[in-house]
């Protein structure tokens, strides 16, 4: 036999269909993702492990930044997710910092910063203090 044509007609067992998501372990649409490849002309072949390999890096970052803003959240004694944590998130992680430091995040606002020069100088108020404790 060639090993062709249907495979539960031998074994009269019905075979179960079985994604692309399913076998390569992933929660992303590996056959979603092959569509938007086709259709979007970023190539004119797409190989087929393209897809696969291009779900796994969308599914490992957005983990990553869902774990990192989930992080924020509950730091903030929150219990849902909003974008100001994940502003939070990606800002204060160095390596999504450099990805994403081109984006805007709606309603993310900016990250707690107040230059040193602004703020008071500490030297003054020891010297007082060790004035006072002499005399």
């Amino acid at each position: 036999m060639s090993g062709r044509g249907s495979k539960g007609a031998k074994t009269g067992k019905a075979v179960k269909n079985v994604s692309k998501s399913q076998k390569a372990g992933l929660q992303f649409p590996v056959g979603r993702i092959a569509r938007y490849l086709r259709k979007g002309k970023f190539g004119q072949r797409i190989g087929s492990g393209a897809a696969v390999y291009m779900a796994a890096i969308l599914e490992y970052l957005s983990a990553e930044i869902l774990e990192l803003a989930g992080n924020a959240a509950r730091d903030n004694k929150k219990s849902r997710i909003v974008p100001r944590h994940i502003q939070l998130a990606i800002r204060n992680d160095e390596e999504l910092s450099r990805l994403l430091a081109d984006v805007t995040i709606a309603q993310g606002g900016v990250l707690p910063n107040i230059q040193s020069v602004l703020l008071p100088k500490k030297t003054a108020t020891k010297q007082r203090i060790v004035e006072s404790q002499a005399v």
